[in-house]
């Protein structure tokens, strides 16, 4: 395992029913793709040595005597392999025959898990020739010259992270045994399938893989029959599915009449954050005991992902991304609405700047005002340009306010901030952070006593990545009434408020789509000579993509900085070098740390999302601690 991941894969070979010998040699040749991805575990389909579709052909001898024989092979022909290999089989064990898995690995079979539960109507009959794994209280049994642990109280680890087995079936009941597995440590559950197609099924098996791999909070590989099984009745297509903490990661085709290996990584020390963090994980854990059987670590060394990051972790895919923006103002609008009834303020109040984050806001107090039906312009949007506004954020501000018919004030700064610069003994001409939090006290001082004055209450427009930076002057903007946008972080608030823009049309659309082409920036720096902004935050504090990656994957899962550096160089290869993002992940943990202080007495404000910051809420943390660097 190298940084919590661990490779695996499903494989579906060609296959002849009841033809044992060729069956072994299309397994083989799998075996050997595996090991040239450097595959962990491999897991072949149910019944994969004889054919899931033998019937009656179970009860002679000769298939049995056969099946075992491949198994013998297969252990010889794969002996120099690294991963544990799992195949099907029929076994033969106190006067039954069982449908079950062989977990094979340097030339030694190292255990055998039998199936639980055997279906038995419309066009399946396993009963007629096969024993629930429940009735056989054996826990050893003999394969030719093999002896190896037999039983549903298996488990395989190789110390570094544990896996378990089902069969086909065993998924579809109302508590699958993976469920327990999971319980006891099983971090991924691999299913040997043998499930053929009608209409509508393949939907619900990817919708059980998913969703067991979820509730289990583990990885699941489930690997079904292909196009060689029988078709006298049904037909079988081949699904290999691989699904962590339900996301399906890889998926093979199906109706594919050729060999197919589908190769992920199971994220295991993101799977052990989860679990650590649900109290109830494993509280209705049975009484049985599960036995240990050890494997041998394969291919310890460092590997190139094959499964995608996403650079982007906060921003929903293009095909969720209106429900899913839909849904986060909604929550947005949800928590205003009721802090303003329960207020009873006349008035809301917020600074509109011409950013991004301040429009979020503003678009969220009108839906709000919409909400509750009370007229726009009981919104008190105020501008207060200072020495670096520029004309463009100035005109977009102004405009946007305007157009959604809300009341605009407008008090310049400028005056009251050398006015404050005299009265401290500050020289204006020393533009350092006394220069710059001066203006931002300066503006949320106007909005507080606006508040007091037209009994209203001040909104808050900074960010969840803010926050996270500490990128807020302190009792400057850092302090509102209630924060709106508290948990919605910089990359996600861009597709806010485009996912908006196209909720409208006319100048207010138009307006918006200026402000999403408008660097990022606080503009407490004098503009340049020809008026553009001078002061481009993530010049100074770093790409908000990088940060937010940062802050997504250690917040949420707690990973070590050289995992998070591991992941990020996976994710923005063709973007920023290893240098590039060493360097911004290590002003990320320093501001951090060292901001903890601001967040320790933030303003309210709605979740919305799997992370926030609030001390109240899902983040607890000294304001002293001392951090630590990549």
């Amino acid at each position: 395992m190298y940084q919590g991941f661990v490779r695996i894969a499903t494989a579906i070979p060609e296959l002849r029913v009841a033809d044992c010998a060729f069956n072994t040699a299309g397994i083989v040749d799998l075996v050997w793709q595996a090991e040239k991805e450097n595959v962990q575990v491999v897991c072949f389909p149910e019944l994969c040595l004889t054919g899931y579709t033998c019937a009656d052909l179970f009860f002679q001898d000769k298939l049995l005597t056969n099946a075992l024989k491949a198994l013998d092979d297969l252990a010889m022909q794969t002996i120099m392999a690294q991963a544990a290999v799992i195949v099907g089989l029929p076994v033969r064990l106190g006067g039954k025959l069982f449908n079950a898995a062989a977990v094979l690995q340097g030339g030694h079979v190292l255990g055998v898990v039998p199936k639980i539960n055997l279906p038995n109507g419309n066009e399946f009959y396993e009963k007629r020739w096969f024993a629930s794994g429940t009735s056989c209280g054996e826990k050893e049994v003999t394969l030719g010259d093999w002896k190896a642990p037999f039983g549903t109280d298996l488990l395989f680890s190789d110390g570094a992270f544990t896996f378990g087995i089902e069969i086909c079936e065993d998924l579809w009941t109302a508590i699958p045994p993976s469920a327990q597995q999971a319980m006891h440590g099983a971090e991924i559950i691999f299913n040997l399938s043998a499930s053929n197609e009608v209409v509508g099924k393949h939907a619900y098996r990817r919708q059980l893989v998913e969703q067991q791999s979820a509730r289990c909070y583990a990885g699941y590989a489930y690997a079904s029959s292909g196009a060689g099984e029988s078709t006298t009745d049904v037909v079988f297509t081949g699904n290999g599915i691989i699904a962590e903490n339900g996301k399906i990661v890889a998926s093979a085709d199906r109706f594919c009449f050729e060999p197919q290996l589908t190769v992920a990584e199971i994220d295991v020390e993101r799977l052990r954050a989860d679990r650590m963090r649900n109290a109830n994980f494993g509280a209705d854990r049975s009484a049985a005991a599960y036995r240990i059987i050890p494997i041998e670590e394969a291919h310890p060394c460092a590997l190139e992902l094959k499964r995608d990051v996403g650079r982007h972790p906060f921003v929903p895919p293009p095909a969720a991304r209106d429900e899913s923006c839909h849904e986060i103002f909604s929550i947005q609008v949800g928590g205003l609405s009721k802090r303003w009834t329960h207020t009873q303020a006349q008035h809301l109040l917020l600074g509109v700047s011409g950013g991004l984050d301040s429009t979020l806001a503003l678009l969220v107090c009108v839906k709000t005002c919409d909400k509750l039906g009370f007229d726009r312009k009981r919104i008190l949007g105020v501008t207060m340009p200072g020495f670096g506004t520029t004309n463009r954020t100035y005109a977009n501000a102004i405009n946007l306010m305007k157009s959604l018919g809300v009341t605009p004030l407008d008090i310049p700064i400028r005056e009251a901030s050398l006015q404050h610069f005299k009265d401290i003994m500050h020289s204006a001409e020393v533009k350092d952070v006394t220069y710059e939090n001066t203006q931002a006290r300066e503006r949320t001082q106007i909005l507080m006593d606006l508040a007091n004055k037209h009994n209203g209450l001040v909104v808050g427009t900074g960010d969840l990545s803010e926050l996270a930076l500490g990128w807020a002057t302190y009792n400057g903007d850092h302090m509102s009434m209630y924060a709106v946008n508290s948990g919605v972080p910089k990359t996600l608030v861009r597709h806010m408020v485009d996912w908006v823009a196209h909720q409208l049309d006319g100048a207010s659309a138009e307006i918006l789509r200026d402000v999403l082409n408008t660097p990022v920036s606080p503009e407490l720096l004098p503009a340049s000579g020809e008026g553009t902004i001078a002061q481009k935050t993530e010049d100074i504090i770093g790409p908000y993509e990088l940060h937010d990656f940062f802050l997504y994957y250690f917040v949420r899962f707690g990973f070590s900085p050289e995992k998070i550096a591991f992941l990020a160089a996976h994710a923005f290869k063709n973007d920023y070098t290893a240098d590039e993002i060493s360097a911004w992940l290590k002003v990320f943990l320093r501001r951090f740390f060292s901001q903890q202080f601001k967040r320790s007495c933030m303003p309210d404000g709605p979740k919305v999302g799997s992370i926030n910051l609030s001390p109240r809420g899902d983040w607890r943390m000294p304001s002293d601690a001392v951090g630590w660097m990549v």
